[in-house]
């Protein structure tokens, strides 16, 4: 596991949280419990802070980074992620801000400034723009993102069900780590 400080930042870790040996996390980082970071994944608070709510998954090979601040954008933005976010295979989250119980398609690109509400499922493939702000309630796809429908009570219900998978299949890997 490559787990690095930087400038006096080094990645916190909740209870039970797995973080695949192949991942890369550097700097200012807080995860909390129960959450999983899946293999060749690379979360780099370097510049500013990365926070990642409990019971969440980044899956495989996602890059999660945020906006420094400059000349450009004062402030910059972090990167903020909820409670029972599945970000799936391959997503590039930077300097955005998602709520609670979000399903990120695989492939999805979240951009700088933009904030996703609570409940909302982004489709695979899409772009969401700087700045944009997905409503919650909504499944949401496209290049650039467009609001498609209201989310179904199974679609709603789905978040906790993938979340508490992932806390399952995290817990397996642990207990086979501690087994070998």
């Amino acid at each position: 596991m490559s787990i690095r400080t930087y400038q006096g930042h080094t990645p916190e870790l909740g209870e039970r949280v797995f973080v695949d040996p192949s991942a890369v996390l550097i700097g200012d980082i807080e995860i909390g419990e129960d959450s999983s970071v899946w293999p060749l994944t690379v979360i780099r608070g370097d510049m500013h802070r990365i926070r990642i709510g409990k019971r969440s998954s980044i899956q495989d090979g996602s890059v999660l980074h945020i906006t420094h601040a400059g000349p450009y954008n004062p402030d910059g933005f972090p990167l903020t992620i909820g409670d029972e976010v599945t970000v799936g295979h391959k997503v590039t989250l930077h300097g955005c801000t998602l709520g609670s119980r979000i399903l990120v398609g695989m492939g999805s690109i979240v951009m700088d400034g933009a904030v996703v509400e609570d409940e909302v499922i982004i489709g695979a493939g899409s772009l969401v723009p700087p700045g944009k702000t997905l409503e919650s309630g909504y499944l949401y796809v496209g290049s650039p993102v467009k609001q498609a429908r209201p989310l179904t009570d199974k679609e709603r219900s789905f978040f906790s069900y993938t979340a508490g998978n992932y806390v399952k299949l995290k817990d397996q890997h642990l207990e086979q780590a501690y087994a070998d």
